[in-house]
């Protein structure tokens, strides 16, 4: 092969067409294991100033990675992550992103700085790669121009906040944020190009690594002497973390997928991968990052009440959860879930008890409540859930 058909066959794997594998490769794998540690470090940094205004920071911080990391899944629907040029220029990002991470706890304070610079490059990389895909469909270029401007704006903002604190800081912070997610309305759908399969199953493993850390979290928080306490804690928090995974994973992410998978393609198929992905996932995984927080401050005194911040996190981060499904659900088929509304505002008003009871028995509550919520459903779909069930994964076999 001459040297000029080994450029042109690289070109063409870089212009805007979907690529061709559906399922998630190796190296979208690995991006995301570097994701792990700016959601254990977004719990950190709540965990350390467990009140109302380091909740908020820890909510801002994890809705600009959040938002990195959405743009990562909308540009491998694109590009080959797997092409030997893109493949250098994602480990770029992944030691940004790294170093994002390290300076999460300290985000607000003397490490803004290195922050905002790491996480440019992070957005910069995202979008030499895109402007790279884009040269041949001038529809996305448009996009992506519009994207860059944004993203400029916005990591500008950032840098402008490593230099403010108090509300001023705050205030930079939260504009960015909007900013960032805005854009797609600012920009349209239109130009925009993705595999359906591989985004939502992207999406899926996001999840899978947001409830990782809610593991992760059980183990941090006891760091105690292990006593009969701290056991039965840990299995219960297991029992809640399974339970968050059941509600998504049993029949909401299969049925979601097919829906986007059988969308028109174009502008309705796009429109409806924001919204349902790019937007309404972002609460999820903030509810379980929230969860995480509070599965922490139990395990570490299991027999003593959760303060008011923690046990907001953990009953109200699992009622965010399950408001971000109820939205999911309506976005697609315009009806209301109403077991789990319910279940969400139960949630909420119980926090009150929950400052006054022992915080092994607010989490036995939540993982109780979780189940019954996984029962009723399950015995009301009854045998449409199964038949759904057997079907879609006859699809995916097929």
């Amino acid at each position: 092969m001459s040297t000029e058909e080994v450029a042109s066959g690289r070109t063409r794997r870089l212009t805007a067409v979907l690529r061709e594998e559906e399922t998630v490769t190796p190296l979208e794998l690995f991006f995301d294991l570097v994701f792990v540690l700016a959601l254990t470090q977004c719990t950190a940094l709540m965990a350390a100033d467990p009140t109302w205004e380091g909740l908020a920071k820890g909510l801002l911080v994890l809705g600009v990675l959040w938002w990195s990391w959405v743009g990562y899944a909308w540009l491998t629907s694109v590009v080959d992550p797997e092409e030997d040029a893109v493949r250098l220029v994602i480990f770029a990002a992944m030691a940004a992103l790294l170093v994002v991470g390290l300076c999460v706890p300290h985000a607000f304070d003397d490490a803004g700085l290195i922050f905002a610079g790491a996480y440019a490059v992070v957005r910069f990389a995202h979008i030499a790669l895109f402007m790279l895909a884009s040269r041949d469909d001038a529809n996305l270029r448009s996009s992506v121009i519009g994207l860059a401007v944004g993203s400029a704006v916005g990591s500008g903002l950032l840098f402008g906040a490593a230099f403010a604190d108090g509300a001023l800081q705050g205030g930079l912070w939260a504009v960015a944020l909007a900013l960032d997610m805005s854009e797609p309305y600012f920009f349209g759908a239109e130009g925009w190009k993705l595999v359906p399969h591989h985004f939502s199953e992207r999406h899926g493993l996001i999840i899978i690594i947001a409830l990782g850390e809610s593991v992760v979290a059980i183990g941090v928080g006891a760091d105690a002497q292990v006593d009969l306490g701290i056991v039965v804690g840990a299995v219960v928090g297991t029992a809640v973390a399974a339970a968050l995974w059941w509600l998504y994973f049993d029949v909401v992410a299969l049925v979601a997928a097919r829906r986007l998978d059988r969308a028109e393609v174009g502008r309705a198929q796009n429109e409806m991968a924001r919204d349902s992905y790019s937007y309404l996932h972002f609460p999820m995984v903030a509810g379980i990052v929230l969860v995480a927080l509070g599965m922490k401050k139990t395990l570490g005194h299991v027999e003593d009440p959760l303060k008011l911040v923690p046990a907001t996190a953990l009953l109200g981060g699992t009622a965010l959860y399950l408001l971000a499904h109820v939205a999911f659900r309506y976005r697609h088929i315009q009806t209301l879930n109403t077991r789990r509304l319910g279940l969400a505002v139960l949630l909420v008003a119980f926090i009150p008890v929950a400052v006054e009871i022992p915080a092994l028995a607010t989490i036995s509550v939540l993982a109780l409540a979780l189940i019954l919520l996984i029962v009723v459903e399950t015995r009301a779909y009854g045998e449409s859930r199964h038949r759904t069930r057997q079907e879609l994964r006859h699809e995916s076999a097929g």
